[in-house]
């Protein structure tokens, strides 16, 4: 009997060996679906170009307060620009140094205001336009001959 006893435990053994090793998953196997090709993003819009920057400077002959034509286009732009992008501006009169104090800050003055007239007939709100006058008291050259006077006969156009 030792062994049958033997032959009978070594039976055992090896059926619960091979069902030990058996796979009998109740859970489904994952299943390779296939690849969805998730839709492309979509390209970013280019970035805006930045605006070409406008003359800020516009000069005047002498004892003058009239714009000129080639500051009255440069003007024209300017409108559009603050038209479709409000700010406020500071419009700063300046004169040389020939002429008294007080008529050179009246100048400066003459010289702001006809480019605030101007822009405003071009449709700029008026209230956005500050108008300031330095006169002689702030040269953008200093010296007493032609071309000094020339730069310092202007308006010019300072975004706050």
């Amino acid at each position: 009997m030792n062994n049958l006893l033997k032959s009978f435990l070594i039976f055992i053994a090896a059926t619960g060996l091979l069902v030990g090793c058996s796979s009998t998953s109740t859970q489904d196997e994952p299943t390779e679906e296939p690849a969805v090709s998730e839709p492309a993003p979509e390209p970013e819009p280019a970035p805006e170009p930045e605006p070409e920057p406008l003359d800020t400077v516009f000069y005047f002959d002498f004892d003058e307060s009239t714009l000129k034509s080639d500051a009255r286009s440069e003007l024209m732009a300017h409108a559009e620009r603050l038209k479709e992008e409000p700010q406020d501006i500071r419009l700063e009169g300046h004169a040389d140094e020939r002429g008294s104090r007080e008529y050179n800050m009246g100048l400066g003055e003459r010289r702001a205001k006809a480019v605030r007239d101007f822009l405003v007939l071009q449709g700029v709100s008026s209230s956005r336009i500050e108008v300031v006058s330095y006169g002689e008291e702030r040269p953008a050259v200093r010296g007493s001959n032609e071309n000094a006077w020339e730069q310092n006969r202007r308006v010019e156009v300072v975004i706050k």
